[in-house]
């Protein structure tokens, strides 16, 4: 697991190989990755927008931007968790994907929340550079 806290919201990631619905013969690859939003501070928050930058093993990076998080702009209140799983193809058996998200609070304050960097390895890498 990945974890990293910014401004009393605490992500953590667990990505996994979706080796099903992998075709490495084919150049792809699929993970999985379960994201847990915990909010320790005393104000509710609203996430606005997600980017992810992603990484394949020979350096070629994917930007992806867009309003909320699976269909839905969370709102989170103090002591409370919002979870949900997402997923991610590539052409290379590992990669490395991290990212950020725009939340609100209550009183119109915009946070940056980091995603700590995470890994995506597959069995079929030569090495684990990630």
């Amino acid at each position: 697991m990945y974890t990293k806290t910014t401004k009393d919201i605490k992500v953590t990631v667990q990505p996994y190989y979706l080796e099903q619905q992998s075709e490495p013969d084919d150049d792809c690859y699929v993970w999985a990755y379960t994201i847990k939003l915990e909010n320790f501070g005393d104000e509710t928050v609203t996430l606005l927008n997600r980017y992810w930058h992603i990484t394949d093993s020979l350096g070629r990076i994917q930007e992806v931007r867009g309003p909320g998080v699976v269909g839905e702009q969370p709102v989170i209140k103090p002591g409370t968790a919002f979870h949900y799983t997402s997923g991610v193809p590539l052409k290379t058996p590992s990669g490395i994907m991290m990212g950020q998200y725009e939340m609100v609070s209550e009183h119109g304050d915009k946070i940056a929340v980091e995603v700590p960097a995470f890994s995506l390895d597959s069995p079929f890498g030569m090495s684990k550079p990630n």
